[in-house]
């Protein structure tokens, strides 16, 4: 192809914080979104969508906009785009191709992100769309980036990279992965794909591309700083803050699969009040329902539950409930949500789409009309007998095969909304809570997408085996989830599946990975332990079965001993904590953080994965392979460290061996922090 003199260039259409260019039938639009950032829409026939999948209205910003001839600029704060148009005549398709590339720079000028060019006669197109049945297309966008960037965010997914340029991933939910589709580049910039079709992300050398494998719009968001931090609160301002963490989110939550009775989980609250051990929240697990869908208690399990949370609260205690998805056809509420329309429809093959349990149908939380009818139910079968906190299991949803083209949603067939359910599912909860009249909300969701952080959601990393390598990749999910702007996130201590509670060897993981929690957003007691325990009706009619005990007294002496110390840790460290969530709440900063996060210019911290800062103060350094008692950390320059076991003071810009015995975990107080807490770990 060749160019086109300048009087045959395409027009822009300028606004005040706006530069819109259309040609050969597409329609682009940069646009203001919050100070020091743009989002960035396409489509490729008709008008552009105006969807808030997680994108909130902002307020005006200073912006500039020119354009000289074939380029146009939008200036605002530290981000610079410039987009250049020009159309060249195809000799092969026998008229003029119309053509515009986008390049994102800092206020420096250095070019963080341009658009794919063409490649000569390669004719690469960045913004490609394919077209689908039915009106939707497969999209892929692709970048130049810069080939010496770190990157990192993008949720959780179950693996132990840290910079996660190189890597591949799948935009799509599953039990222990949240794909949360933003990302924090060394560079100094951030990135949101505000789109939830299924799809890919791929952090090459060569490019960065995002796929949607079914969608009808092109949309992303961009912001650039000078800091993770300063990147962290403009992506919150423009995804939404989470709330204030209740006071009760800030010590230790109990839990195991699973309290199956009335009697069972008061006489475990009761056991902690009698020892003296601090205890914020216990929590009545899944099958308390007498079918699945139910969203009440089995009257004959739990014969008083109003009585429960009322003798809990006199404790200092918060009882939280789980609450599934699933809707068995046995459920009281089936009939209801089937005829009006509120559960996950299949395009293909039988209805079920879920097995656990028997049979079932999942809930569609995208429905308006089915978060109105599920609170309803919900509110007259936990929230009005003084229950303020749900565990909201299931959220990717867990299809027995995930099959995301077989199904559904109110707002669109999976394949192009299928990432936003568990962003709904928590919002379901948040604003029936509001509208209750509750202002202290947090819940445990299993999954998460972009937004849900401002819908109170805690996110748990799902069923992950008792193992050494799980334990290590819970931190690194814990970093990701955090500049990814969920800044509530917590594992089930000791793992999902697997842990032996009679095995010394499972003992020492449990103490280690306890160790790690108690630095956590939220430390959380939970798993499925062997060995099993049958549950039998009064009529001998099986039930659900139930764990091995997990409380801290249920391991022995020594592990007795251990625990309970650092329950106390998490105790002393209570306002500390609360000043961490405040900071979530009101700047949108991780709790835990990557040495990258604190350290961005020290390149001893890019891809230092088995140590963090819990806030800007505390460096943890956790124990995490078997049998270990020392351990390297790295200690970065411009601070003093002091060692909160032995009280040592070491200077920082260096890497020193420390001891770790199995009941102690390296952690260190930068300049002289925390100085309460010396002695205690």
């Amino acid at each position: 192809m060749s160019p086109i003199h300048a009087a045959t260039t395409p027009v822009f259409e300028i606004g005040p914080a706006s530069i819109t260019w259309r040609g050969s039938g597409q329609t682009l639009r940069v646009e203001s979104w919050g100070e020091s950032a743009v989002r960035v829409r396409c489509v490729p026939a008709g008008d552009l969508i105006d969807t808030d999948w997680a994108l909130l209205p902002v307020p005006d910003v200073p912006t500039t906009v020119t354009v000289d001839g074939p380029d146009a600029r939008l200036v605002n704060g530290r981000l610079t785009v410039l987009v250049h148009a020009d159309s060249a005549y195809d000799a092969q398709a026998g008229y003029q191709v119309f053509r515009a590339r986008l390049e994102i720079r800092d206020s420096n000028g250095r070019t963080l992100l341009r658009e794919l060019g063409d490649g000569g006669a390669l004719k690469l197109v960045a913004r490609n769309f394919t077209a689908l049945p039915g009106g939707s297309h497969h999209l892929l966008a692709a970048f130049e980036s810069p080939v010496d960037e770190h990157l990192y965010g993008m949720g959780q997914y179950q693996q132990e990279i840290l910079d996660l340029k190189g890597s591949t991933f799948e935009l799509a939910h599953r039990n222990s992965q949240a794909s949360v589709p933003f990302v924090l580049s060394s560079a100094g910039y951030g990135f949101l794909w505000h789109n939830p079709a299924i799809g890919r992300a791929t952090f090459a050398l060569n490019r960065t591309e995002w796929v949607a494998n079914a969608t009808h719009q092109l949309d992303y968001w961009v912001t650039v700083g000078d800091s993770p931090a300063e990147i962290s609160r403009a992506y919150a301002d423009a995804t939404g803050h989470a709330p204030m963490m209740p006071e009760f989110g800030l010590g230790y939550w109990q839990c195991k699969l699973r309290y199956w009775n009335q009697s069972q989980l008061l006489e475990v609250a009761r056991e902690h009040t009698r020892r003296g051990l601090p205890i914020d929240v216990i929590v009545a697990d899944f099958f308390h329902w007498p079918e699945l869908g139910d969203y009440r208690f089995d009257e004959e399990m739990w014969p008083n539950p109003r009585a429960m949370v009322e003798e809990l609260r006199e404790l200092g205690i918060e009882l939280m409930v789980s609450v599934w998805p699933q809707v068995s056809p046995r459920s009281e509420n089936f009939p209801l949500l089937a005829k009006e329309n509120l559960l996950v429809q299949a395009d293909c093959g039988l209805q079920p789409q879920m097995a656990f349990g028997g049979p079932s149908l999942f809930l569609d939380p995208t429905n308006p009309r089915t978060r109105d009818t599920v609170w309803k139910i919900c509110k007259r079968g936990y929230h009005d007998l003084g229950i303020r906190l749900f565990w909201l299991d299931e959220a990717e949803p867990e299809y027995g095969t995930y099959d995301f083209e077989a199904y559904r949603y109110h707002a669109g067939p999976v394949s192009e909304v299928g990432n936003i359910y568990p962003q709904a599912f928590s919002r379901l909860f948040y604003e029936g809570q509001v509208s209750a009249g509750q202002e202290d909300i947090v819940n445990l969701v299993r999954c998460a997408w972009a937004g849900s952080q401002r819908y109170g959601a805690l996110v748990w990393s799902g069923d992950i085996p008792s193992n050494w390598t799980s334990l290590r990749r819970q931190l690194i999910a814990g970093l990701h989830m955090g500049v990814a702007g969920i800044p509530w996130f917590t594992t089930d201590i000791g793992g999902f599946h697997g842990g032996d509670a009679r095995d010394p060897a499972f003992h020492e993981l449990l103490v280690r990975w306890f160790q790690l929690s108690t630095f956590f957003p939220v430390m959380r007691m939970h798993g499925d332990r062997l060995p099993f325990e049958k549950v039998t009706a009064a009529d001998g009619t099986p039930r659900e079965h139930s764990g091995a005990a997990n409380e801290l007294w249920s391991f022995g002496e020594e592990v007795e001993e251990i625990l309970t110390r650092f329950v106390w840790v998490r105790e002393h460290l209570r306002p500390y904590t609360r000043s961490l969530m405040r900071e979530a709440h009101i700047g949108g900063q991780p709790v835990m953080r990557g040495m990258f996060y604190e350290f961005p210019h020290d390149d001893a911290c890019r891809d230092l994965a088995d140590q963090y800062m819990f806030g800007p103060d505390v460096l943890v350094a956790p124990v995490l392979t078997p049998r270990a008692t020392s351990r390297e950390v790295y200690l970065p320059a411009g601070a003093s460290w002091t060692h909160a076991h032995t009280g040592q003071i070491h200077d920082g810009g260096q890497w020193v061996n420390l001891d770790a015995p199995l009941g102690s975990i390296p952690v260190l107080l930068r300049d002289g922090a925390l100085s309460h807490l010396i002695g205690t770990i």
